[in-house]
């Protein structure tokens, strides 16, 4: 039985390979092709920028709204690649002088998000050039990665499998039916989506390694690690959502009143914590992952951690 899984494990790795090597996609070639943003078009979904909330703004400015969320969203994936890639390279060690399939997935795997960090600092390069100036990006990426990659690994990869499983979720829920999109944008996340689609099987692949050798108090010790980077990460949303929402306001070409303001604020913040926490850890897939790791205890104690974020 062992030697039968331990081969189903290696052709999952040798298929996301295969798989890479057939769907592999150039930036300028495939991706930007010469173009440029459409700025008479949205770029989030209101499936995730959650701009029903926001009945009294104009057209063009929920417009104006989802282009500059839809521009923290491709920064927020430059930052968490960051660490993503960096991860799984340490990782692929323990395959160096053992399963060569495993060891070239994750090989390819870190190329691709180098090549996706590339691609989303080339999206703010010319998203910059299209919008108002005065946008900040709060988080450091380097700082960000420091502090994560400090973590259990266990944690480290529960975080990264949520995070490529809600890049899914986005794609195929709210950015592919959406017709009303800035062509190039919703590009951008098509090709992104064709690699992450493996990059989520991966990550699967090696959480559930690293589960295989840890001990119960080990595990505890990651779910508690796990809870620390959620709530790490609500507090730079909070920080970019407030940021983005002062820029709308600068930028936006009217004075609004207070309470509409602390509605947009609000409404912003609820989005973030939606598209990089909710959509997260209420997805299906991450939800079976983890539950086939953690006690019920210990699920009950992820979820309460939970409650203040998503409500």
């Amino acid at each position: 039985m062992q030697a039968a899984a331990t081969l189903g494990t290696s052709q999952r790795y040798a298929k996301a390979v295969e798989v890479s090597k057939r769907i592999r996609w150039d930036i300028e070639r495939d991706v930007i092709k010469g173009r440029t943003f459409d700025y008479d078009k949205k770029f989030l979904p209101d499936g995730l920028s959650k701009m029903d909330r926001l009945d009294t703004l104009s057209a063009s400015e929920k417009r104006l709204l989802s282009q500059i969320q839809g521009r923290t969203y491709a920064n927020m994936f430059g930052l968490v690649e960051r660490f993503i890639g960096a991860k799984l390279l340490e990782l692929s060690r323990d395959h160096w002088l053992g399963d060569q399939a495993a060891l070239e997935a994750l090989v390819r795997f870190t190329d691709e998000e180098l090549k996706h960090q590339e691609l989303f600092r080339r999206i703010e390069r010319m998203i910059a050039d299209g919008m108002p100036a005065g946008y900040r990006f709060m988080p450091h990426p380097n700082e960000v990665a420091r502090a994560v990659l400090g973590k259990s690994t266990w944690s480290v990869l529960a975080l990264t499998t949520m995070i490529e499983l809600f890049t899914q979720a986005h794609y195929r829920s709210s950015i592919d039916p959406d017709a009303d999109l800035s062509p190039l944008w919703k590009d951008v996340f098509l090709f992104h989506w064709k690699e992450e689609s493996q990059h989520a099987i991966l990550d699967e692949l090696e959480w559930q390694r690293e589960d295989a050798r840890l001990g119960p108090e080990e595990r505890d010790q990651g779910v508690s690690d796990f809870i620390d980077l959620v709530a790490a990460v609500d507090g730079i949303l909070q920080v970019q959502a407030a940021a983005d929402a002062d820029y709308f306001l600068r930028v936006c070409g009217r004075a609004l009143p207070e309470a509409e303001r602390d509605r947009i604020r609000k409404t912003m913040l609820a989005a973030y914590r939606w598209q990089y926490i909710g959509a997260g850890v209420k997805d299906k897939r991450f939800r079976k992952i983890l539950g086939g790791m953690v006690s019920e205890a210990q699920t009950t104690r992820i979820g309460a951690a939970l409650v203040p974020l998503l409500n």
